[in-house]
């Protein structure tokens, strides 16, 4: 109860003093870490990105975003427009995911883990390792302990749309977004990453050294760290 309100009381303060964190999908619990210096921004950010389009089926982009801090407890969703329920909670696997498969020497983002996973891959099976917890499932806006926030979810994406927030080297916790294709809500996480300042990773087994999408050619079989085009060879690579 003195978490719920506490969250309520602050979420409260911070859509009165400035416009672009309010949501009505935000509590900040005081079991996240992250406190409400980067969740408060997670509306403004993702309104930000999705405005001009990245690819995908929508322009605007209609996107559910998530953030975890390291424990992997979720801090703050936000939402644009009329995004598919079910994305919510996929936003909030992927950034977990990220963040739990991430460390200070390599950053993994979920674009990345696509070829892997695949049969015969070296991490076939990771899908099945940290389910997501149903009770967490929740289709309106609100918050309190059905919609997740302070607690812990899980869940694991293997598929375009998560990445790991790093602040001074080191990771914080993980960001994830879903609405679209996994090529465009990749493309947002990794913009939207950036504008949050938090992109210093260490390292990445993606594109250049980064844990940037890299897109399998046209028939192409899954290898390393690749992960396949969602609209053809059009598809946005921030």
């Amino acid at each position: 109860m003195r978490t719920i309100l506490l969250g309520a009381a602050l979420s409260a303060l911070v859509s009165l003093g400035s416009p672009q964190t309010a949501s009505a999908d935000f509590i900040y619990p005081e079991q996240c870490a992250l406190g409400t210096g980067v969740a408060g921004q997670l509306q403004s950010v993702l309104n930000q990105v999705v405005a001009s389009g990245n690819g995908g089926l929508f322009t605007p982009n209609l996107m559910w975003a998530a953030i975890v801090d390291r424990n992997g407890i979720l801090c703050a969703v936000a939402k644009s427009g009329d995004a598919w329920p079910y994305s919510r909670q996929i936003a909030i696997a992927k950034a977990g995911t990220a963040n739990g498969l991430s460390n200070n020497k390599l950053a993994l983002s979920t674009a990345n883990l696509y070829s892997a996973v695949q049969p015969g891959g070296s991490l076939y099976g990771l899908n099945e390792s940290n389910p997501y917890n149903p009770f967490f499932n929740r289709e309106t806006a609100g918050s309190g302990p059905g919609s997740g926030e302070g607690f812990t979810p899980g869940g694991v994406i293997t598929f375009g749309g998560g990445v790991a927030l790093y602040q001074n080297g080191n990771v914080i916790g993980g960001l994830g977004v879903s609405g679209d294709t996994s090529c465009a809500d990749h493309a947002i996480a990794y913009q939207m990453r950036h504008l949050l300042g938090l992109d210093g990773i260490p390292a990445g087994a993606g594109l250049n050294g980064t844990d940037n999408i890299v897109y399998l050619a046209p028939g192409e079989a899954p290898n390393g760290f690749k992960h396949p085009h969602c609209l053809g060879e059009s598809d946005v690579t921030p």
